[in-house]
């Protein structure tokens, strides 16, 4: 028998050779085993658990809720009930792992308290920024859903924590609408009173023109044309003189009423989209729908999530055996021959 750890003539080594090794040491083998068993053992009784909670939630599509809502159905581009989306995942994600929603989170959960953080110290965001690393994680599943997981050392703070970034994500979302919905409507609103001036001052013009007998050219200059053929059929000259007169009046104001008026109905069409589009944009403003679906929410978890004390001794383990190996097949290879 070999009683060496030696390579074969191609300087390859064998799964044979690999064997024969961990026979001729199985005695301090097995002895580092049992011991790497134990202290990984032991060391991981002393790591303090984790309780992971877990949200998963589809995002909505529906970002504007006059248009969900108040739009023709043939003409919405999205549907607000519809989920699973995956621009809207994305989106999800970039909320979630926002600095707008990790400062509220830390605010409202008191985690560098809960963490015990040092204040005063100078690498305390990056030592908070760590722990949040390490205990919260976002991803999208496979359906396109996004999953939410927390861990901490307290259960019902896991799963209070998890609720609650589903709240601050459907707040934040509407904060950030509302960024834009507000603008939108002032927007809107400047451009319907603009209008609504228009309107005004037109209506102005026509009183005055009504002020001067002219309220209806046509129905006027019909009604003047019949008065004047019956006033020449009877002969009345003084008649149609009269009605002369006020044909002349009718004429001189004729084409401003004419043009007041089609301007006028151009202006009261364009003034009701403005007020149309004034009333969708003050719901955006003023009305909110869930960003979300939940489809399952956290529980408080009933066993430990880390640390994983198997794993950790089986890796414990492997890593002693393979480590030992090595160090035997090197000290073979170079220990002194015997004489």
């Amino acid at each position: 028998m070999q009683n060496s750890f030696e390579e074969t003539g191609n300087g390859l080594i064998t799964f044979k050779d690999v064997i024969a090794l961990f026979s001729r040491w199985r005695k301090q083998l097995i002895i580092l085993g049992i011991i790497s068993i134990v202290v990984s053992s032991v060391a991981s009784y002393m790591i303090t658990p984790k309780y992971k909670s877990t949200v998963i939630f589809y995002p909505t599509t529906n970002n504007s809720i006059s248009n969900a809502l108040l739009t023709d159905l043939n003409q919405r581009q999205k549907d607000p009930l519809e989920f699973g989306e995956e621009e809207e995942a994305e989106k999800a994600l970039q909320i979630l792992q926002s600095s707008k929603l990790t400062e509220r989170l830390v605010r409202n959960y008191k985690l560098m308290e809960h963490y015990k953080i040092d204040p005063n110290s100078s690498m305390k965001k990056m030592k908070l920024a760590n722990k949040i690393g390490s205990n919260f994680s976002f991803s999208r599943t496979r359906y396109l859903s996004i999953r939410v997981d927390v861990l901490d050392e307290d259960p019902k703070k896991a799963a209070e924590m998890a609720n609650g970034i589903l709240d601050l994500y459907d707040s934040i979302k509407n904060e950030i609408q509302l960024e834009v919905a507000v603008p939108a409507l002032e927007i809107v609103k400047r451009q319907m009173q603009a209008k609504e001036n228009e309107v005004n001052n037109i209506k102005a013009e026509l009183l005055k023109l009504g002020m001067e007998g002219v309220t209806n050219y046509e129905e006027q200059s019909r009604a003047l044309a019949e008065e004047m053929y019956k006033a020449r059929a009877k002969g009345d000259m003084s008649r149609v003189n009269d009605l002369m007169e006020q044909q002349k009046t009718l004429v001189q104001f004729g084409g401003q009423f004419t043009a007041l008026t089609e301007t006028l109905q151009l202006e009261l069409d364009k003034l009701s989209d403005l007020k149309a589009k004034y009333e969708r944009a003050e719901v955006d403003v003023k009305e909110t729908l869930k960003n979300k679906f939940t489809v399952s929410a956290a529980d408080v978890a009933e066993q430990r999530s880390y640390p994983v004390r198997k794993l950790i001794v089986l890796v414990s383990l492997i890593c002693t055996l393979a480590f030992s190996a090595i160090f035997f097949a090197i000290y073979e290879k170079f220990r002194p021959a015997k004489p």
